[in-house]
C-alpha cells in the first residue's frame, strides 16, 4: 500500500483595495511551486461572491516535502509580501484523505 499524500487548504483575505496585487503575488507562486519535488496538486481559487477570498488547494507526497515548500525562497518571498495586502496571516490546515 503506498503511503497516503498530504492535503493542505490554505486561505488568504486580501484588503480590499489590494486584491489585484495580491492575486498577481499569489500567482506569482504557481508556476515555481508545481515544479517543487513532491507537489502533486497546487491550485488557487478566488471566490465568486468574495473576491477578497482566495483559497490554495494542494496535495503534497508528504509532510517534510510540505515543510520544503514553506521553507522555499519563492514561499518566504512572497510572505514578506503579505503585509498590507492581506487582512492576516495565511490560515493553512493539513488534512488526511479519510474515503
Amino acid at each position: 500500500m503506498s503511503q497516503p499524500t498530504l492535503r493542505v487548504v490554505a486561505r488568504l483575505a486580501a484588503n480590499p483595495d489590494k486584491v489585484a496585487e495580491l492575486k498577481s503575488l499569489l500567482l506569482s507562486i504557481m508556476e515555481p511551486t508545481r515544479k517543487e519535488k513532491g507537489c502533486i496538486k497546487y491550485e488557487l481559487l478566488q471566490n465568486q461572491a468574495d473576491p477578497t477570498d482566495f483559497t490554495f488547494v494542494e496535495e503534497w507526497e508528504s509532510a517534510d516535502l510540505l515543510e520544503l515548500h514553506l521553507g522555499s525562497t519563492h514561499i518566504q518571498d512572497a510572505v514578506q509580501q503579505l503585509e498590507g495586502l492581506a487582512v492576516a496571516p495565511p490560515d493553512i490546515r493539513r488534512y488526511e484523505l479519510l474515503a
